[in-house]
């Protein structure tokens, strides 16, 4: 699954070089924090959707835990530039990630710890298969979200992945695609790895942003093509019932871009099948790749796949 290059504290270098030491304070403690970007074949060659908005929110993340991450968010950018082109990728799945390393085993750092930053791409195809074209069989998981001050839940570090991993294997073990948890109130949060959205009689619903969800770049992206193609979109509080009396339910997220779900704790949603609104969504979602939608927020950065050193 690895490739040729990835960038590790400030240059690229073959993958099987980017080592760590075993006494890292990420590995005993959770000490980092990432991000999960997609670069997509675009008539125009590859193409990060929305570099800019990740690398901040990895900025924003790490601000949260107090890591220094040591470069700008403009070398940051492009550097991950640079693993694409390094690789000579058209398409593929990018994980930076900023981590504290070697530097006592105690729970709080020792001052001037090394931090580690590495940005990584792979090739990486549809998150749950192939339920993202006829849809995904989900389960309400036992496991509920972390309470407000608690874990910092707009914060995307590692750590909270805890919580993700007990959804997952969960719904793995039930024979599920992926399971969706409630917040500590018992109402709708999100899936392991993913934002949820709701269709109900032509408007999309959404848990807010205060349901111990992360607030993500894909949920903020379907909501603003939603309200392009003239489709009401409600932010509010749900019950797990909802699932159940829903007309649709899709997830979104980088690695689960939109993908359906057709039944919730073996109930049907709809007509087991993608609803006109999901179809929609993601029709417009994948056509900014395409060329068929109109890149009109910018949201789209190229990766120029010829240096200026290499064309002269």
């Amino acid at each position: 699954m690895s490739t040729a290059f990835l960038w590790h504290n400030g240059r690229i270098k073959p993958w099987a070089e980017a080592t760590v030491h075993v006494s890292a304070h990420a590995l005993h403690y959770g000490s980092s924090v990432f991000e999960g970007e997609r670069v997509y074949a675009t008539p125009q060659g590859p193409a990060y959707f929305r570099l800019a908005e990740h690398t901040r929110r990895l900025f924003e993340s790490a601000r949260v835990y107090e890591i220094e991450i040591g470069y700008s968010e403009e070398e940051i950018n492009a550097a991950c530039l640079e693993v694409i082109r390094a690789n000579r990728m058209a398409s593929a799945y990018v994980r930076p990630i900023v981590f504290r390393g070697a530097g006592g085993l105690g729970v709080l750092p020792r001052d001037g710890a090394p931090v580690d930053v590495a940005i990584m791409a792979l090739e990486w195809g549809a998150y749950l298969g192939e339920a993202a074209e006829v849809g995904a069989d989900v389960c309400v998981s036992s496991w509920h979200r972390p309470a407000p001050n608690t874990l910092p839940s707009w914060a995307k570090a590692g750590g909270n992945y805890l919580s993700s991993q007990l959804i997952g294997l969960e719904a793995r073990r039930g024979g599920y695609d992926e399971g969706i948890a409630l917040g500590h109130n018992g109402l709708l949060s999100e899936g392991a790895g993913e934002n949820l959205f709701l269709v109900k009689r032509g408007k999309l619903l959404t848990p807010p942003s205060s349901a111990g969800i992360l607030a993500g770049i894909t949920r903020d992206s379907v909501i603003t093509l939603a309200g392009e193609l003239g489709i009401a979109v409600e932010e509010r509080d749900l019950p797990r019932e909802a699932l159940y009396s829903a007309d649709e339910v899709f997830m979104t997220g980088t690695a689960a871009e939109i993908t359906p779900v057709r039944s919730v704790d073996r109930k049907a949603v709809g007509h087991g099948k993608p609803g006109p609104i999901t179809r929609a969504l993601r029709d417009a979602f994948f056509g900014l790749f395409s060329g068929h939608t109109p890149d009109r927020h910018h949201w789209l950065t190229h990766v120029e796949t010829t240096t200026a050193k290499e064309a002269a």
